[in-house]
């Protein structure tokens, strides 16, 4: 399977992605810079973690206006896949790909350590290799990860189940202890209507192997995978 990393101006999680996909699961995956405006045969773009365009007037507002950006919503528009990690999660909500918006921790503190997700529904291609309910441990490493949207939008995603992970204890308890940033109603990760686009707070490629403490977020990876071999058996 062939993955596009896009990388823009503050970006700092591309490398840690890239040798995820290629030095562990051994696939094709190319850095593409921001600048860009066409992709070329890419199954899944991945938009990174970091401090695009260092967070300036608010974390992806300038980034979502990069020449790529075209390319990245006509990728989802076509039902290609995307995934938006912790800063790229910011970004994608800020192109309107998917819904909410990414406020300051209520703690007003910049927070990194791990944390437990919980995975609300497999019905994605990238929790397809999980179980539902299963809790997966990997680190956060933001200072706006509070997850927020209006009570209408939050109905819609309700509706249909596009809350794909929830902050929990060990225990998979979604508790206010347990919700490192005050997101609303606990939520990590959401996707689009569509589900063929996901943004997530933590970081799995930094939990995708056991030297790191958790192998835990190999399982979105290996999900993305499986997805992509099932739409095409040539791609492996």
């Amino acid at each position: 399977m062939r993955f596009g990393i896009i990388v823009f101006p503050g970006s700092n999680c591309e490398l840690d992605c890239q040798w995820v996909l290629q030095s562990v699961l051994g696939q094709q995956a190319k850095l593409i810079w921001h600048r860009e405006k066409a992709l070329s045969d890419c199954d899944c773009l991945i938009l990174p973690g970091g401090f695009a365009h260092g967070d300036y007037l608010r974390t992806g507002a300038i980034a979502r206006f990069s020449p790529i950006m075209a390319a990245v919503e006509d990728h989802a528009r076509r039902g290609g896949v995307v995934l938006g990690i912790c800063n790229g999660f910011q970004i994608l909500c800020e192109a309107g790909l998917l819904p909410g918006v990414l406020l300051r921790n209520t703690s007003v503190n910049f927070i990194c350590r791990p944390v437990h997700i919980r995975v609300e529904t497999t019905e994605t291609p990238f929790t397809a290799t999980c179980a539902q309910g299963q809790v997966l441990r990997m680190p956060i490493n933001h200072n706006e990860g509070r997850y927020y949207a209006d009570d209408e939008t939050l109905a819609r995603l309700q509706a249909h189940n596009q809350v794909i992970f929830r902050y929990v204890t060990a225990a998979g308890e979604a508790t206010e202890q347990a919700n490192p940033n005050g997101s609303l109603g606990n939520i990590a990760g959401v996707c689009n209507e569509r589900r063929n686009v996901l943004g997530v707070m933590p970081h799995p490629e930094r939990a995708s192997e056991e030297l790191l403490g958790s192998a835990s977020g190999l399982s979105l990876f290996e999900s993305i995978l499986n997805y992509g071999r099932a739409a095409s058996p040539t791609h492996r």
